[in-house]
């Protein structure tokens, strides 16, 4: 037997299981099944790249070529009308990848805007811990912490400020820093 000949005895075979699958004969069709499953993954797998995604399409294949196989006019058309089926299966695939990504990049950017806003509320959450841990310290400490570290005094313009010697300004500087820490970390730990 030549090629054109192996190739026509094929499609012979093929048309004559289309028809009797399509008059209710179970076996048939699942020679059928059997003879093209390899032939349509494959086309799958050529279009998606992807193995495990080539046989889910052609499973979703198989299933529409079951319930669509009777109204198939021509038998002869079934291998054309098997990977048209295939292909619209393959491309629903590459839009469903497609609107994952766009839909992974929308949340990725939605991340992006709570994640930077997270730090901010963060910072703010810890600014505003800061704070009252300022309140609670003794006034003069309180006023100094406040003019040298919220406004940016030197020690120099704090002492003048608050009419008191450079020296002063610097021990309530350092007996504010170590409640603040105490009182900070304390909150940290809790």
């Amino acid at each position: 037997m030549t090629e054109t000949a192996d190739i026509a005895a094929e499609r012979a075979m093929d048309e004559l299981l289309v028809l009797s699958a399509q008059l209710g004969d179970r076996a048939s069709f699942e020679r059928l099944a059997t003879r093209w499953n390899p032939r349509l993954t494959a086309h799958a797998r050529r279009l998606l790249g992807e193995a495990e995604p080539a046989r889910d399409a052609v499973q979703a294949a198989w299933v529409e070529m079951v319930r669509g196989l009777k109204g198939l006019r021509d038998p002869a058309a079934f291998p054309a009308w098997a990977y048209r089926i295939v292909t619209r299966r393959c491309a629903a695939v590459i839009g469903g990848r497609r609107r994952d990504r766009a839909l992974a990049v929308d949340a990725a950017r939605e991340a992006a805007i709570v994640v930077e806003d997270a730090p901010a509320r963060d910072a703010a959450d810890d600014h505003a811990r800061l704070r009252a841990a300022v309140r609670a310290l003794p006034p003069d400490q309180r006023a100094t912490v406040a003019l040298h570290h919220f406004e940016g005094l030197s020690v120099a313009e704090t002492a003048v400020a608050l009419d008191v010697p450079a020296g002063t300004v610097k021990t309530r500087l350092m007996h504010a820093r170590r409640k603040l820490r105490t009182t900070l970390e304390g909150d940290i730990h809790d």
